[in-house]
């Protein structure tokens, strides 16, 4: 029983599946998630603690970006196992008092979770005693519309995130949706994208029309152009 137990303590909801339901206490109000967000793209994060540096610098950093990610349909909704007082208490405190690296008077309006039973946290597998048995890591969980989880990253608790990288990731996914390709490394908008190879007995230049655009360094790779103003035409909110 205690294997178990352990075991299900670390568990976590894989890329693919839907993401796991639970309602919650925030600072924006009582959330039913995900069914309140159908029909959006959601970025669930976790921080390890209220009132500590590094998740200030977070924070900031989210908020100064909110508008960016509501561009591409997506919300944000924070997480840790802190109380709601305490959340008010720090947000207030980053309004207030914070400024840094040019932000300040900084209002988070999104939602954060409260909760301190760690409930939502082992659910979503966000409590890794290696690292900690009372704090959430900086866990990171790309929800598409539909509800099902499309991109999981975790940190440990002393590396702040790349925020570039979350939006870039939101991006990249929703453009691997609507063109039906998939992205190479360090793809940026206006970058060349992959043709998914047509099968095992196939190549992609088999399925692809506009096949003179395409630039194949073999069989099982090739590109295309797509420019950026198509991708934006795409998957920028109207």
């Amino acid at each position: 029983m205690e294997n178990i137990q352990e075991i299900k303590a670390v568990s976590m909801p894989r890329i693919g599946e839907k993401a796991p339901a639970f309602k919650a206490v925030t600072t924006q109000g009582e959330i039913n998630f995900p069914q309140q967000y159908s029909g959006n793209w959601v970025i669930l994060f976790s921080h390890p603690a209220d009132f500590t540096p590094v998740c200030t610098s977070e924070f900031m950093t989210f908020a100064s970006m909110e508008d960016q990610f509501a561009k591409y349909n997506c919300k944000l909704v924070g997480l840790s196992v802190d109380g709601l007082y305490s959340h008010i208490a720090w947000l207030r405190t980053i309004k207030e008092k914070i400024e840094y690296k040019g932000m300040k008077n900084v209002e988070v309006t999104f939602p954060l979770i409260e909760d301190i039973t760690m409930e939502v946290a082992t659910k979503y597998g966000m409590i890794q005693p290696g690292e900690s048995s009372t704090k959430a890591v900086r866990a990171v969980f790309v929800i598409d519309p539909k509800g099902i989880i499309r991109t999981i990253i975790y940190y440990p608790l002393s590396l702040g995130r790349n925020f570039d990288e979350l939006l870039r990731v939101v991006i990249a996914l929703q453009t691997a949706d609507e063109f039906s390709i998939a992205t190479p490394a360090d793809w940026r908008p206006g970058d060349d994208v992959i043709v998914p190879p047509a099968g095992s007995c196939g190549t992609a230049k088999d399925r692809m029309e506009g096949k003179e655009d395409m630039k194949c360094y073999d069989w099982f790779f090739c590109t295309k152009p797509i420019s950026k103003e198509a991708v934006m035409e795409k998957i920028l909110k109207k």
